[in-house]
């Protein structure tokens, strides 16, 4: 029985680990639990699954909870709390799948207690991937990718050697915007842009993968879990979503992985570690389905933040920090109505112009930062 620590339950991801839990009580079990504010859906899961430990956002939801729990657990809320449940006990893994760079330091601690990390979070690599490899590797835990397309990496290099590879490639399905031009970007909507073609995920990374900023994440990322350089990290657009990603070895042979666009397949694999479960409920891909497979060429002026995003990667040190915080801030203003779609690459370009990297920040260094980029957007628009 694998024990977990579950932090962000609430979301997509984490609503989606609980079913693969839900799905497999002989295999996994949640000892530690957390959401923020989603009250009614966190009560019913903590029912479910009783776990020993939550957190929540806030000490009113905090309250809340403890009238309406029927068992004895320790309840916390905060950033104190997050990080009381992403270490406890004896749990093997932790599935961080909060939203935003406050998963960094659970993260962070969790590392330290000695628990595998299961990593839908992408925010924690851009933010601070140099201090979160060194302290895996220092700690002799594994660092395990949840994202469909790091998992498909993952996977096609399981037994192989790094020298072996040429490239990795990073398939983007192009979200909801991906048949339009730039001209035809101006004025659409926010509930346009929550449109995705393929996938059902929260707000903030579906307009991520509209801006195509989620894939700018996703090539950061990439360098940290795979140790390859920027030059060999590709994206290719790909809009069924069938093909997750693929490694190309010095060879020319290219290995693919292949499936449904269902989350809970990179989510249960990650913690079904070293074995495979059947998937119960799951779609099996049947290619003659689905017909054709088609592919592009990323164009890096229509998806402006995709370059963007290379650009902070290869500046390194703090530029990826200020990425991902303005483009956080950039993106919960459009959310709100308060900027323009197109702001949202402006804003973050506009950061980040405005920003010297230092080399190699600290993790007091890289929160300053983010607060500070963030509070310099808002500036933006007042």
């Amino acid at each position: 029985m694998k024990k977990i620590n579950l932090i962000g339950s609430t979301g997509s991801i984490g609503i989606q680990t609980l079913d693969v839990v839900r799905s497999h009580p002989d295999k996994f079990s949640i000892l530690g639990l957390s959401f923020g504010v989603n009250i009614k859906v966190g009560m019913a899961q903590i029912e479910e699954f009783q776990p020993e430990i939550i957190s929540v956002g806030s000490l009113e939801v905090c309250e809340k909870v403890k009238q309406q729990i029927t068992y004895p657990a320790c309840i916390l809320y905060g950033d104190h709390g997050l990080i009381e449940v992403a270490t406890y006990g004896e749990s093997e893994v932790l599935v961080n799948a909060v939203m935003g760079r406050i998963g960094l330091e659970p993260t962070l601690k969790a590392i330290e207690a000695g628990k595998d990390i299961a990593i839908a979070n992408k925010e924690t690599l851009v933010t601070a991937g140099h201090i979160v490899t060194a302290m895996i590797e220092k700690h002799g835990v594994q660092l395990i990718p949840i994202d469909s397309e790091h998992s498909a990496i993952y996977q096609c290099l399981h037994g192989n050697i790094d020298k072996e590879v040429s490239k990795l490639i990073l398939t983007a399905s192009g979200g909801s915007f991906r048949n339009l031009t730039r001209s035809e970007l101006e004025g659409v909507t926010v509930n346009d842009a929550l449109k995705h073609p393929n996938w059902q995920m929260g707000a903030k990374i579906t307009i991520d993968s509209a801006t195509m900023m989620n894939k700018g994440l996703e090539v950061i990322e990439a360098k940290w879990l795979f140790n390859m350089s920027y030059d060999k990290i590709d994206v290719i657009l790909h809009k069924e979503s069938i093909i997750h990603s693929m490694v190309e070895y010095i060879d020319g042979s290219v290995l693919a992985h292949l499936g449904t666009p269902d989350m809970r397949v990179p989510i249960q694999f990650a913690l079904s570690l070293p074995e495979r479960l059947d998937l119960k409920g799951g779609e099996r891909l049947n290619l003659w389905e689905v017909g054709a497979l088609h592919f592009e060429k990323m164009d890096k002026e229509r998806f402006r933040c995709l370059e963007i995003a290379y650009q902070a990667g290869k500046q390194g040190g703090s530029a990826p920090t200020v990425l991902n915080a303005a483009n956080e801030i950039a993106v919960s203003l459009f959310l709100q109505g308060k900027i323009s779609f197109l702001d949202i690459e402006y804003f973050v370009e506009k950061a980040l112009d405005g920003h010297t990297p230092s080399n190699d920040p600290s993790l007091e260094e890289i929160i300053s930062l983010d607060d500070e980029i963030r509070n310099k957007v808002l500036s933006y628009i007042s």
